[in-house]
């Protein structure tokens, strides 16, 4: 079991993590803040998950679809796919991935993503 809790301060000025006290109750009425346990997600990143798992990258995977759903019905030529692809898709993942590794499966995957679109209106 882990003994750890995280306190979130108002307006994510920062994330303390602190032992197991007596008070906690306590320390959390007075610093104004509200307590939880890892993982959990701050500036939309995941803190205290497993950094090699494939499931953590689903959300870039879900935005790049989405995007890609409502492109797929404009008829495009091939530089106007190659464009939307360079502009957008290649930088959704950039914020996320620039500090967590990325696993193969989901650089397989993006790449699947890009491969798809740029060949489906051939």
């Amino acid at each position: 079991m882990n003994n750890d809790f995280t306190l979130s301060l108002p307006y994510n000025f920062m994330n303390v993590s602190v032992g197991v006290k007596d008070n906690l109750d306590v320390l959390v009425g007075l610093l104004g803040c509200r307590h939880s346990s890892l993982p959990l997600k701050y500036l939309g990143l995941p803190l205290g998950a497993k950094f090699k798992e494939v499931s953590i990258c689903n959300p870039i995977l879900e935005k790049m679809e989405r995007r890609l759903v409502g492109w797929k019905r404009l008829y495009l030529s091939k530089g106007g796919r190659v464009t939307l692809i360079k502009s957008t898709l290649f930088s959704l993942p950039t914020y996320f991935l620039s500090i967590l590794p990325v696993p193969g499966k989901v650089a397989n995957r993006m790449e699947k993503l890009h491969r798809d679109f740029l060949c489906s209106g051939m």
